[in-house]
């Protein structure tokens, strides 16, 4: 089971945070970003952007307080390009998974995440591909850049969900992670994040050191899918997470799963 986290934060959690996690946070961001945006200049591959990336995800992961565990590791190791998809609990889901996928990928995120400072800077110079997801043509539009990147050998990240979790439970998906691997027909890996949530939900500045899990499923392979599949791909995917966070102990309402899966088993 995971550990909820308290409701209210402990006065002592919430001093660390404002004192000194949240100052860290925000020193390494902007001394990542900046020392990233110059590299920018003379690395047109994206690598040294991206080791940065993962230098910057680490110390917020360890900023935190909260101990990260990978499981089935063995399955971010793919041969080709794959597009891995992870249900969305936190603002810390990214620092957890670019401390954690061990190759270079390219993340589809909100256009809005381009306007922030430094981070923003980093996804524009560093190749990210940005979606406007009020823009049905846009996000054609940027899809399309997400196949080409795959077809190229570049992976790709996606939240499926489009926006974090309000209450740590799995949100409905939309069909951009599917649509991608069916295009470039290659594999989607289904990520659970455990923990994240609690770690720092939606709508809070105050870290709680939940223990953490990002586990690996195994590739789900979409060799003579087409089109007509996108939603029935999707909903294997989330069907997929769901699963892996129930065998990682990381159901918020155990009791509840457990009455819903017996009223499917019964129908």
């Amino acid at each position: 089971m995971i550990l909820h986290r308290p409701n209210p934060l402990p006065l002592l959690r919430r001093l660390m945070s404002n004192l000194v996690q949240a100052p860290f946070f925000g020193v390494a961001t902007a001394a990542c970003g900046s020392v990233s945006l110059l590299v920018s200049l003379v690395d047109k591959s994206g690598r040294a952007q991206h080791r940065i990336a993962q230098t910057w995800a680490r110390l917020a992961v360890w900023a935190s307080g909260a101990r990260l565990t990978v499981v089935g590791a063995e399955h971010l190791h793919a041969a080709g390009p794959v597009v891995y998809a992870a249900n969305h609990t936190s603002y810390m889901d990214t620092p957890v998974v670019f401390s954690s996928l061990p190759n270079q990928f390219r993340i589809l995120a909100k256009i809005e995440l381009w306007r922030v400072p430094f981070i923003g800077w980093y996804l524009s110079r560093s190749g990210q591909i940005p979606i406007d997801t009020a823009n049905p043509r846009a996000t054609v539009s940027s899809l399309s850049v997400g196949v080409k990147a795959l077809k190229a050998g570049m992976p790709i990240f996606v939240f499926p969900e489009g926006g974090r979790t309000p209450d740590g439970e799995v949100q409905p998906f939309m069909n951009g992670a599917t649509f991608l691997a069916i295009r470039a027909q290659v594999p989607l890996v289904p990520l659970a994040l455990i923990g994240v949530y609690d770690l720092l939900p939606i709508h809070t500045h105050h870290f709680y050191p939940a223990p953490m899990k990002l586990v690996a499923g195994k590739a789900i392979s979409t060799v003579g899918r087409t089109m007509r599949d996108v939603d029935a791909l999707t909903a294997e995917l989330k069907d997929a997470i769901e699963q892996l966070i129930r065998e990682n102990g990381g159901e918020r309402n155990p009791a509840k799963d457990a009455g819903a899966r017996e009223m499917v088993a019964q129908g």
